[in-house]
Formats: structure tokens, sequence, C-alpha cells
């Protein structure tokens, strides 16, 4: 078994960045559902309320928490391989949230669309995800 050793590239810091700003970001969309619970009155432990409007900051925070753990390991595998371009795919990833999230919450659910772009950064960090592999299982050289 030949093993490959990983230097990270000092340029991994802007992929360290990017996943803080995706954490932030998390943070952000979670808070603005405490405060969708005082304005619209929704008390713990209910998850959803009669109010569709709560239900949209609720829903916006359920979607970003489903698919943030396939982003943190997409973001890290390609980052790895591809920093520079991994960092912009997270951006656009972060964005494509806030976007989103602010469509969902806008009590127009078809607003959210408006952020789907989010997912040209996955699909980037996806792809890169899979050279990398290629590469190191010597498949294919990039």
């Amino acid at each position: 078994m030949d093993a490959t050793p990983i230097g990270l590239n000092a340029d991994f810091g802007y992929v360290i960045l990017v996943t803080i700003s995706a954490i932030i970001m998390s943070w952000k969309v979670g808070y603005q559902v405490v405060s969708a619970r005082k304005k619209f009155n929704v008390q713990y432990p209910k998850m959803y309320s009669e109010d569709d409007r709560f239900n949209c900051y609720q829903r916006a925070h359920q979607n970003t928490l489903e698919v943030f753990p396939i982003y943190l390991v997409l973001q890290i595998f390609s980052g790895i391989y591809a920093p520079r371009f991994s960092a912009v795919c997270g951006l656009i990833f972060v964005l494509g949230r806030l976007v989103y999230a602010a469509g969902y919450q806008s009590g127009d659910p078809k607003k959210r669309l408006y952020g789907t772009f989010a997912y040209i950064g996955i699909g980037g960090m996806f792809v890169c995800s899979v050279v990398f592999a290629l590469d190191l299982l010597q498949i294919m050289k990039w």
C-alpha cells in the first residue's frame, strides 16, 4: 500500500476562512428562527406554526442544516486539492444560501429559488473532489 503524503498549500487558508464564513452564515440563519419565534409568538418546543410566515424561517434554517454536512466534506476534500478554486466555490455556496434564506423568509417560498445558485458552488466542489480522488488513485492525472 503506497502512502501519499498530503501537504497543505498555504492557500488552504482561504478554504478555512470560507468555511468559517459558512459557519457564521449557519448561525445567522439559525438566529433568524429564534427572532421569528418572538415575532410570530411560536413557543418552544413547537417546530412549526399555523402561521406559514414562521414556517418559512424554520424551513430555510432546516434546509441549510440538511445540506451543510455535504458542503463541509466537499469543501475540505476539494480544498486540499485546489484551495483557491474550492474557496471560490465555497463563497458561491455561502452567498447562495444567504439569498436562499432571504427569499424563503420573505413569505413567498418560491423566492427561495433565487438562491439555488449555491449549488453551482456545491457542484464545483463535488467535481473537484472526484478529480482529487481519481488523481490519488492514479486513475487520472491532471
